[in-house]
Order: structure tokens, then sequence, then C-alpha cells
């Protein structure tokens, strides 16, 4: 496969910005862009814009027409050669007469993994990948991980304050925050598959858990809750019957209570034998019922439990400029953690922005099954 040049990377950046305009809409599939160029100049651009919808390879190569022939198409995920909701997108760039295909990735989704590459190549064109593949691994990693391990994508999410503390010592929270902030949060949660708190924070601010107003997405609300505590009058069991709870239970959980939320329209879900539910048995659970990307709000022995047994791979931090003061145990994290700061995580990928005052940091954690070879 050829060599990149600057002027691949300049419009694979370009394909890489369409590709993110189908988050949210697209999942279990990967956000995928694509730019046509003709002698140096754009034709055109497209992108998946949901789920079972045409490919970005289509609708770019549909709304170049006929100046698609002897063009580059460049696309942010090697374009499949299989049927599926949609026919291959080889077949398409074939017909089209494009002339090469600069990819940022080969799709290592397993009836395509390296195949569309290799149709191409097949009938003449020329090939090049790896093209901003950084980027483009980074921007799909809740895909890969699902492909990689079959669980969702966990994005810890928190707000605290300046010194640390996510609520006060009585255990009020509301609102550390500010509406900026938390109108933040609502989009971030309309983009979710589902949405997961420990029964302490539904104890302590009896949430509902959606996403206002809707967003692309209708997640599920789901509970770590081992024996079954959730209150029968609680705004989640509640609204049950219309936005899906999963209570993640125990084999310990007493069955008249398990029966009583069944009957509100709860969805009792066991996970272990006894005492606290298993984080990676969560997540297999999860992958196995489709989630592609999970939100975890808390509290902070959830949080802690699911950054002790590996499994958070981004965060979304809202840092609010006030501070609290005292001692007690309201902080984000209350697991386990690391003996020596060196051992402690450090975010890749990050970013930092102002919302009226509010500090927003986001941030991925690298991990080796989205790790681009450049990375290593």
């Amino acid at each position: 496969m050829s060599i990149a040049t600057e002027e691949d990377r300049h419009w694979m950046r370009l394909a890489l910005a369409e590709a993110a305009r189908g988050l949210g809409a697209v999942e279990p599939n990967p956000m995928v862009g694509a730019v046509i160029v003709r002698e140096g100049t754009l034709v055109s651009v497209g992108h998946h814009g949901r789920y079972g919808g045409p490919h970005a390879e289509v609708v770019a190569l549909q709304a170049a027409g006929e100046a698609a022939r002897g063009a580059t198409l460049y696309v942010t995920l090697e374009p499949c050669c299989h049927v599926g909701k949609t026919p291959p997108c080889t077949e398409a760039v074939l017909a089209a007469g494009v002339s090469k295909v600069v990819a940022a990735m080969r799709d290592p989704f397993p009836r395509v993994d390296g195949g569309g590459f290799a149709r191409l190549a097949a009938a003449g064109l020329g090939v090049v990948s790896g093209v901003e593949e950084a980027e483009a691994r980074a921007l799909n990693a809740p895909y890969l991980k699902r492909l990689a391990l079959g669980r969702p994508f966990v994005t810890a999410k928190w707000a605290m304050t300046l010194d640390g503390k996510t609520a006060c010592r009585s255990g009020d929270s509301k609102w550390i925050s500010n509406p900026r902030s938390r109108g933040v949060v609502h989009a971030l949660r309309g983009r979710m598959d589902g949405i997961l708190v420990g029964i302490g924070t539904v104890f302590l601010d009896d949430p509902e858990l959606t996403a206002r107003p809707s967003g692309p997405r209708c997640p599920a609300r789901i509970v770590l809750d081992s024996t079954a505590r959730l209150p029968l009058d609680s705004k989640l069991a509640q609204t049950a019957r219309s936005v899906p709870v999963w209570l993640m239970v125990s084999g310990a959980a007493p069955p008249d209570r398990v029966q009583a939320l069944r009957r509100l329209g709860v969805e009792p879900i066991v996970v272990g034998e006894r005492g606290p539910v298993p984080v990676p048995e969560v997540l297999d659970e999860l992958g196995r019922r489709g989630l592609t990307n999970l939100l975890v709000e808390g509290g902070g022995r959830v949080l802690g439990a699911f950054l002790d047994a590996g499994e958070v791979d981004a965060v979304e931090v809202f840092i609010a400029p006030t501070l609290e003061g005292g001692s007690h145990a309201y902080s984000p994290f209350r697991g386990e953690g690391v003996a020596r700061m060196a051992e402690a995580i450090r975010l890749a990928r990050h970013r930092v922005s102002v919302l009226d005052g509010d500090v927003m940091l986001s941030g991925q954690i690298v991990r080796p099954w989205w790790r681009a070879s450049d990375d290593a």
C-alpha cells in the first residue's frame, strides 16, 4: 500500500469530522465519514447518519455523481465487502469509477477485516490505509471495545467542587454544577445506551436518569442493587414501564422484593451469587444485551469499583469553582486505588472547556483494544 501524503492527512481530517456527525445515531455500527476529492478539489462529503441507513461512502458517491469517476475517496474505515443491512460498499466504489481509496484504518469486524481492501486492490484501485489511524480508532473506541471484548465502552461522569467533593457531608449535591453543565450532561445521556448508578445514589437523590430533552437514543436505566432495595415509590420504579429499568441483583436478593419490583415493570437481572455484583459480569451482560456506550454516574463506591476493575474507558468531569471543605467521604472514586503515584492512570486525548465558570474535562484512557500501531 502506498505512503500517505500531507494532502491525504488533510482530507482525512475532514472525513473524521464528518464521521463524528453520526455520534449517538449509528451505534452499534461505527461512525464513518467519507470525502471525495478530484484533482485537489473537494467534490462531496458524506457520513453514516443512522443505524440501518446508507453508509458514508454511498452517501458521498451519490452526492458526487459522475464527478466521482477518476477521483480519490477518503474514508475513515475500510469499506465493507459483505451484504448486511446495506449492499457492499466496495461494489458501489467500483461502480462509481473511483481510482484510489485512502482509509484511516482496517475494519476488525470479522466479515470485513482486510477483505474490503483486498477487493479494491484486486480490481486495480490504489489503496492507502493507516492515515490518521490513531484519531479514527479513538473516535470509534466504543465499537472497537464491543468487537474485542463484547462489553460496552464505559464513560465515568461526575461533578465536583474545586476541593474534590461530590456532595456535602449530609449527602446533598444539588447543585454542584451550573445549568449549562447540566445541559451538557443531558445531551451526553441522550447519546448513551445505558446509564448506571448504585443503589446509594438512588437513596440520596431519587434520580430519573433520563435525558431532558431526549436525544437520539433512549438509554436503559441500570442500578447496582445486590439485595433489591430499590424503593417501590422511587422515580425509577414508578416509571419503569415507560423507560427500561434494569436492576442488577445477586442471587441473595429476597424473592418477594424481586417480584414486587418486577410487578412495577423493573427487570431484575441476577449477576453473581451474593455480595456486591461484580463489574466484569455486569458489563458482559450489558454487552449481550447490545449496549455499546454506558454512562456510569456514581456514586463513589460504584465508580471506584469500575476503576479498580480496569473498566473506565473515558471520563467527563465537571469542576465547579466552589470550595466546600471538610474531610468526609464524598469523593468521585472510593475503591482500592493505587499505592504509588507512578501507578495512577493518566488520560489521553483530553480536552478542557469552560462552561459559564465550570471547568469541563473530557478524556480517554488508552486501552490495548483501540491503540493504533503508531501509539505503541
